[in-house]
């Protein structure tokens, strides 16, 4: 009933409201140096625009590097020296979109949206002055200058194939054990309720150990993907992420029966979301507010946006503290409820 009935509501909403093209809401910082009425009149077309967000104008050049690194600023415009004095003079000046390309689909976007309103001004002001326009704007992409896709769906798959080996199969096993009857077998044997979910657990855990190495080097090897940060730090913040998986896993098996329900609860419950919700394929700030604080409480969201700082951008531990922080809270809080509620049905 729950696959008849709930699904396709589901499946219909996220299609709905999820998966969007669009890319609204970019955070923008102006680099300003000229600071003449013609860049001012730019500025307030970004400024008024429901797809870019200025966030800051600045009238000499600062780092905003570390800034964009960090997902604070998605797009810089830097205007050149003498912008209005060069274009009246010779109808050509110089302006930079300098975008994050982690993601090249929403970087395109983003560029074309900031051309588009660049050449718009500039036909204005042109068209009132005499003067053909001659602005071209010079495109740079930080990150991924080549536009690989890779950079983008890697980190998402290996979130998507951790959380299925880790919270799926180990909601499976559990439950199996409770359906064919041996988990009585296994409460009136010596071994502690703790000592049996470590040994439940273990096995996934290595096989995801196995298949974070084998995503590594697929990705280096093959896919050309870089590793720009600090490799101990990526296996470590993706050991928390198997840990966070695991817990969940066995907090479903600690809430059902037989090992289909615990199969569609992984299914509906973790796959769906995280394929729409996680930002693997869609961007979150796109989406409604309600789906938008939704994403928040999905593991996934915050290991796919801290492997693309460490792998990517090449962020050190300071700049993921946020992420870790909710991974580790996610983990203490399912790694409590589930040993609890695990412990009560035993009893």
């Amino acid at each position: 009933m729950a696959i008849m009935l709930l699904l396709p509501i589901i499946m219909l909403i996220l299609f709905g409201f999820a998966m969007t093209t669009e890319v609204k809401h970019t955070k923008v910082a102006v680099v300003d140096t000229s600071n003449d009425p013609m860049t001012r009149r730019i500025i307030e077309r970004f400024q008024a625009s429901a797809y870019f967000e200025v966030v800051e104008v600045l009238h000499h050049p600062e780092n905003l590097d570390g800034r964009m690194r960090r997902g604070e600023v998605q797009l810089i415009v830097y205007f050149g020296k003498s912008f209005q004095e060069r274009f009246n003079h010779s109808g050509k000046a110089q302006v930079a979109l300098i975008a994050d390309g982690t993601d090249p689909n929403s970087a395109k976007t983003r560029v074309s949206y900031a051309t588009a309103i660049i050449r718009t001004c500039q036909q204005e002001l042109a068209g009132a002055s005499g003067i053909s326009p001659g602005i071209q704007p010079t495109v740079r992409l930080l990150y991924n200058p080549q536009m690989k896709g890779a950079y983008n769906f890697v980190p998402g798959v290996m979130g998507m194939i951790l959380m299925l080996i880790c919270a799926m199969m180990t909601s499976i096993s559990i439950a199996r054990e409770k359906e064919f009857g041996t988990m009585e077998i296994l409460l009136v044997s010596p071994m502690k309720p703790l000592h049996m979910i470590i040994a439940k657990t273990i096995p996934y855990l290595v096989i995801s150990l196995v298949n974070l190495t084998n995503c590594l080097l697929l990705s280096v090897f093959m896919l050309g993907v870089p590793i720009a940060g600090n490799l101990i730090l990526l296996v470590g913040f993706s050991l928390i992420y198997i840990f966070v998986n695991l817990a969940l896993g066995l907090l479903i098996s600690s809430l059902v029966k037989t090992q289909l329900v615990a199969l569609l609860v992984s299914g509906m419950v973790l796959m769906i979301p995280v394929i729409f919700l996680s930002g693997m394929l869609y961007t979150i700030e796109n989406m409604p507010v309600f789906f938008q604080w939704a994403s928040q409480i999905l593991p996934a969201k915050w290991y796919i946006v801290g492997i693309k700082n460490i792998m990517i951008k090449g962020l050190g531990l300071a700049d993921i503290l946020p992420e870790l922080s909710v991974l580790v809270g996610m983990a203490v809080v399912f790694i409590t409820a589930s040993l609890k509620s695990f412990k009560y049905r035993l009893s």
